[in-house]
């Protein structure tokens, strides 16, 4: 059976450790990847660079996704998850402390699933991953690994 696997897209080292303190306070054992950066993502994602050889059926379950990343921005790494048809309808949450509308319009224009602003307050935030992953992890009925209406 193959691992169930969350994609953490985050460069800032303090919002990693909460993530994963948050996860972990709220029972959510999925393997978590992080990937520091928008090249790194899409690696881990394509099976490029670091990630040559993984396999590519395993693909996350869902994709937690800052916007502000060096190398390549959170939308970049979305527009590329939407155009390729191995990850078109791979579930992405935006999970930004960004307050900017335009990030907010643009993400669900690109086809972001969700978009959460980080909450300041260590017991909101994981609230609000507890939320997250009983709906991405637990009730969400994801679609087929090849997204293929055909069969």
């Amino acid at each position: 059976m193959e691992e169930k696997i969350i994609l953490l897209v985050e460069d800032n080292p303090d919002d990693i450790t909460l993530t994963e303190r948050a996860l972990k306070k709220s029972h959510i054992l999925n393997k978590l990847v992080i990937a520091k950066d928008g090249v790194e993502a899409l690696d881990y994602l394509f099976c490029t660079g670091g990630w040559v050889g993984r396999d590519i059926n395993n693909i996350p379950q869902v994709v937690l996704l800052d916007i502000k990343l060096p190398k390549i921005d959170g939308l970049e790494v979305l527009k590329r998850i939407r155009s390729d048809s191995r990850t078109k309808l791979l579930p992405v949450v935006i999970l930004t402390s960004s307050k900017e509308e335009r990030d907010l319009i643009i993400s669900y224009s690109l086809g972001a699933n969700s978009y959460i602003r980080k909450p300041v307050n260590f017991n909101q935030f994981v609230d609000a991953v507890r939320q997250l992953g009983l709906y991405w992890l637990v009730l969400n009925e994801p679609p087929p690994v090849n997204g293929d209406i055909d069969g």
